[in-house]
């Protein structure tokens, strides 16, 4: 597909300076064109970490992970040579940043347009998923599967998809269902998407969604709410 792809990387990150330094350390940099911080109103020292390890740090002054996502998009967007394709992983270090070229490859290699980190197909660390994390993805999945035909094991956010279907998609969700969205545009859309196992492990810090009763009922309540709204 590409001779020498431009792989730029998009971190929503929200008080993760315990975290976000190890997530940039392991970034295999000979990889990447740029890696981009989206700050989502962080009180701690994540910006000045991230800076530190070489990062672009975007202020993404709406909460919301969605919102985090969209305001490093538009960032991508300013640039005069736009990237060919765009990474998207977290900033907890739950994720093993090391295994980007694996996620990279079947677009590289076999023209994918969208491909899905997944942590069931890969090695699920012991805790690093809760049991309502990993009946939600099953359910959602599931449902994607019925509704849309598609098959996923994984709503994980390690993922890589190319720019331009990334624009195609025109991404709108600004809180928890930003990672199911992708996946039932891109099978409304027929995307060509494949899944890669990847590792999983316990995050640093605690988890603003999966660590709450709240944010636990709301993020499977958007994600539920996203997949029948494209029905």
């Amino acid at each position: 597909m590409f001779n020498r792809p431009k792989i730029d990387v998009i971190i929503p990150a929200f008080n993760e300076e315990n975290a976000i330094g190890n997530v940039l350390k392991d970034i295999p940099s000979d990889w990447v064109r740029e890696v981009i911080v989206c700050n989502n109103l962080s009180t701690d020292a994540t910006v000045k970490v991230a800076q530190s390890q070489g990062a672009t740090v975007v202020d993404a002054p709406i909460k919301g992970y969605g919102n985090a996502c969209l305001f490093g998009l538009n960032y991508v967007a300013q640039k005069k040579e736009k990237p060919d394709i765009i990474v998207f992983l977290d900033a907890d270090y739950s994720d093993h940043p090391e295994q980007l070229p694996e996620v990279v490859a079947p677009i590289i290699n076999d023209d994918y347009d969208l491909v899905i980190g997944s942590r069931a197909l890969g090695n699920l660390e012991k805790g690093s998923m809760t049991p309502q994390q990993i009946f939600g993805n099953w359910l959602a999945t599931n449902l994607i599967r019925l509704f849309y035909k598609y098959h996923f094991t994984d709503l994980g956010p390690f993922r890589a998809i190319k720019y331009d279907q990334l624009l195609a998609l025109d991404m709108k969700d600004k809180t928890y269902g930003w990672t199911v969205e992708m996946q039932v545009k891109a099978a409304k859309q027929k995307m060509k998407c494949i899944e890669v196992p990847v590792h999983y492990r316990v995050r640093i810090g605690f988890s603003k969604v999966s660590g709450t009763i709240r944010g636990t009922i709301g993020a499977g309540q958007k994600i539920l709410w996203t997949i029948f709204k494209y029905l």
